[in-house]
């Protein structure tokens, strides 16, 4: 009994959700725009709530629907409701289609265009297409639809008929009003139509954002004003659902209805979890996590291809973003690889997306052997062309997102720090994979250690030598690609590139193109990288200031004022105590480097 009222009072709140209220405008604007009579109101509401119910039985009980992915029914509801809003706008468009008249003229027309015709069945069709949509919306439903109906189909019927009581009679009560409102304003009458046309707008707007699955977006920021979800959370933490003798319930939500487990056969957790947040609240509060989009290679996968879908319902996944000469993403690294190895067997995936910067970061051998540098053993993808970036809306190297169990992104972080921010992520979702497994696991509570802060790290910013980048070129032609004769300034200014001698220049970098050609920068920081490769070897002589560097100011690169350059990767150059201002010279013995970038820190 108690279920029973916690199902109608969360169908009540279920008006006021984030996932709904966006289509609200669409069910009280809908039945109103055609006829000020209630009845069309009353048809619309009444078909959502049957179309509720019903497709409840059909995602419970039918093995074919439930394997029907989700994006289906975005397809069909957002699809009936594009043709809606056509048809609101503009009502002569079935007459323009070849062969109507020759085909159920009169029926079709009532399927169509009955909704604009005030018909019965149109409104109907408008009423369930929005069934599923809705179904998603409360975190009751989900208990009714895991734990009772399984138990006893007498019992879930009672309740989920509940949840669609309260649902219908709040939505019929803010349709009512609403049409007295419209009445009393005479809007709908006014106009020559417009208040039609502004609906069939909305419909369309609502319709797309149902098939491309963008409601989520719309209804996000709602949670901060108001989450009534949580609301329901209370009354079902007081009163978990009473199972048929000898069944057991799981208390937490399933990951997905595609995915939902036979929970009344399953064992119970070994310890109780805080509540996991529903499917429609993740929907709402959180974006699924985009697939691995062609990847160029994969290694440490035993040459077997990989995809974040073979994760899902299974493991957490952290992606990481990431390309082997940036100093940025090399820090980060120690970090991932201590993560991987402390929660791989305990439900944790790393895979890292080597998305690169450079074309020599293309190269499989080059990515390869990066990886055993740093120790990496995790899954990596090469994303040469940017696919998976872009399909993540990615703008950073690195980039973490935290992908929980259902696919959704929980966490993400842009950068280096916070380090126990996000481990701390990744134990709340390793414990609640390990709670929907049903594995007797200790996720650890502790986090790894963070190294000391550094000083700040300078204000020099990172300075590109090839034609497409380098805006901080300070004595020639910028973005000219081509060989140019450098002569150095007497007095150099603060972060600004300056070469000596003949360079050729590169769309990505310079090569030098004499013997003793030479770099200069004044620069402002404690650490100095620069990208550079030479594919024939050469040794370059490092002065600051003027004078060879001292063990004291050399980088973990330079033995004795040289560095030996040959492999393309990152090489550290300077290392002074702190943060300070020095002039770097670059003497190049041999033609032959090829100098990408500085980058300070």
């Amino acid at each position: 009994m108690i279920l029973f009222l916690i199902s109608f009072f969360a169908g009540v709140l279920t008006v006021l959700s984030p996932c709904v209220l966006p289509l609200l405008p669409v069910i009280v604007g809908g039945s109103l725009a055609g006829s000020r009579s209630y009845r069309r109101a009353l048809t619309v509401t009444l078909s959502l709530g049957i179309s509720v119910f019903l497709f409840t039985f059909l995602l419970k009980v039918s093995s074919v629907f439930v394997t029907v992915p989700p994006a289906v029914w975005n397809w069909i509801s957002g699809g009936i409701l594009l043709l809606v809003g056509l048809f609101f706008l503009f009502p002569q468009l079935w007459d323009l289609i070849p062969g109507t008249a020759r085909v159920n003229r009169d029926s079709n027309r009532l399927v169509s265009k009955g909704y604009l015709q005030q018909s019965f069945w149109g409104d109907v069709l408008v009423g369930a297409a929005l069934g599923p949509v809705f179904s998603t919306c409360s975190p009751t439903y989900f208990i009714v639809l895991a734990t009772v109906l399984p138990i006893s189909l007498a019992l879930g019927v009672v309740d989920i008929l509940a949840y669609v009581l309260g649902l219908c009679l709040a939505l019929l009560a803010i349709a009512v009003l609403g049409q007295r409102i419209l009445d009393r304003l005479n809007i709908v009458a006014y106009g020559r139509g417009w208040f039609k046309r502004a609906i069939g707008v909305l419909f369309l707007l609502i319709g797309l954002l149902v098939i491309t699955d963008s409601l989520a977006a719309v209804e996000r920021p709602l949670y901060s004003i108001f989450d009534e979800t949580k609301i329901e959370q209370y009354f079902l933490q007081r009163q978990a659902p009473t199972p048929a003798a000898g069944s057991t319930i799981a208390t937490d939500t399933p990951q997905s209805l595609a995915d939902e487990q036979d929970v009344g056969n399953t064992a119970a957790p070994a310890a109780a979890a805080a509540p996991a947040l529903s499917l429609a609240q993740k929907e709402a509060r959180y974006t699924r996590a985009p697939e691995l989009v062609s990847p160029d290679a994969y290694l440490n996968t035993g040459g077997e291809p990989i995809s974040l879908a073979q994760y899902r319902g299974k493991k957490v996944v952290l992606v990481d973003f990431w390309t082997y000469s940036c100093i940025n993403c090399q820090r980060t690294l120690p970090y991932l690889t201590s993560w991987y190895k402390k929660y791989k067997d305990q439900g944790l995936v790393i895979v890292g997306v080597h998305t690169p910067e450079f074309s020599f970061e293309k190269l499989v051998g080059n990515v390869r052997s990066a990886l055993a540098t740093f120790g990496i053993t995790y899954p990596v993808v090469l994303d040469n062309e940017y696919k998976t970036w872009n399909a993540f809306g990615n703008q950073y190297w690195p980039h973490k997102y935290l992908i929980d169990i259902d696919g959704f992104v929980v966490h993400d972080h842009i950068g280096e720090g916070a380090y126990d921010e996000t481990e701390k992520a990744i134990q709340q979702a390793l414990n609640e994979r390990a709670d929907r497994m049903q594995e007797s696991v200790v996720i650890p509570s502790d986090v790894v250690p963070v190294a000391a802060p550094l000083p700040t790290r300078g204000t020099s910013p990172e300075t590109y030598f090839g034609a497409n980048r380098n805006e901080y070129l300070g004595n020639g032609a910028t973005g000219t690609v081509g060989i140019q004769n450098f002569e150095l300034p007497t007095t150099p200014a603060k972060n600004t590139l300056y070469l000596g001698g003949r360079w050729n220049i590169a769309p990505e970098y310079a090569v030098a193109s004499v013997t003793n050609a030479s770099i200069e920068y004044t620069y402002t920081a404690r650490n100095v990288y620069v990208v550079a490769s030479a594919p024939k070897g050469t040794s370059v002589k490092v002065l600051q200031d003027g004078v060879p560097l001292t063990p004291a100011q050399a980088g973990g690169d330079v033995t004795g004022a040289v560095m030996r350059i040959e492999a393309s990767r990152l090489y550290h150059v300077v290392s002074n105590p702190g943060v300070e201002t020095h002039t770097l010279q670059i003497i190049i013995s041999d033609p032959g480097l090829e100098a990408y970038t500085f980058t300070f820190g």
